[in-house]
């Protein structure tokens, strides 16, 4: 993953300093912001080109999850949390915030490497779908990665639009939670379904009133019906 550019958003930068440093020397540009004002201006700069955010949850004057909020009303750049404690709940309302993962610090530099890649080739990828789909008024344009509602685009993030891809390359079909772990997170995920349940209802409520378009089947999955 040579020449991608990663973002770090976190309060302490002495004390993850080797983590970076293990980073660099694997091909990545690191940019550090210990700064939580900085993050929008780095994000809109063309000359950075960040293709990954690492995001602390707990920063001065503003938490993890409401920079989170407002990085996604502009961009789908992946975002990875880091979080030095918490319970489920704070995995959950990551996830919620639109996070694409989220790992509990101390963290091993191999293991947030290995996350790190993970996530960056499960967004790199290309899906083998036509260019352009359109359902009722629903409309997908794969070369953008662009999803439009009623003619209005929505922003949606890697997972969200891989587990949308997902669901309409199987429409009519159920797909199980198991089966969207495994397309969307990878194999290498050690999380559990209830991540993709709150991941289908972000994207729902993303669609408006298309969302009734993603159907429950329960015990089973869900299914593309539009």
């Amino acid at each position: 993953m040579e020449n991608q550019t990663i973002l770090i958003i976190e309060p302490f930068k002495k004390n993850k300093a080797f983590i970076y440093e293990f980073l660099e020397k694997e091909g990545f540009n690191i940019i550090i912001t210990t700064r939580s004002e900085n993050y929008l201006k780095l994000l809109c700069d063309d000359s950075f080109s960040i293709n990954l955010v690492v995001l602390d949850m707990n920063l001065p004057k503003y938490d993890g999850r409401s920079i989170c909020k407002e990085i996604r009303k502009s961009s789908a750049v992946p975002i990875i949390f880091l979080a030095s404690e918490g319970d489920v709940f704070d995995e959950v309302y990551g996830f919620e915030a639109g996070a694409d993962d989220y790992i509990k610090t101390p963290v091993e530099p191999v293991i947030l490497l290995t996350r790190i890649n993970a996530l960056l080739r499960r967004t790199n990828q290309k899906l083998t779908i036509p260019k352009s789909l359109l359902f009722e008024d629903i409309e997908i344009n794969d070369n953008f990665h662009c999803v439009k509602v009623c003619n209005e685009e929505i922003t949606l993030s890697p997972k969200e639009y891989c587990i949308m891809m997902t669901l309409v390359q199987n429409k009519g079909i159920i797909v199980s939670r198991e089966q969207l772990l495994r397309n969307v997170w990878g194999y290498d995920y050690y999380g559990g379904p209830r991540t993709v349940d709150t991941h289908i209802n972000r994207l729902r409520i993303k669609l408006g009133k298309k969302g009734n378009c993603i159907s429950t089947i329960r015990g089973f999955g869900y299914k593309f019906n539009a």
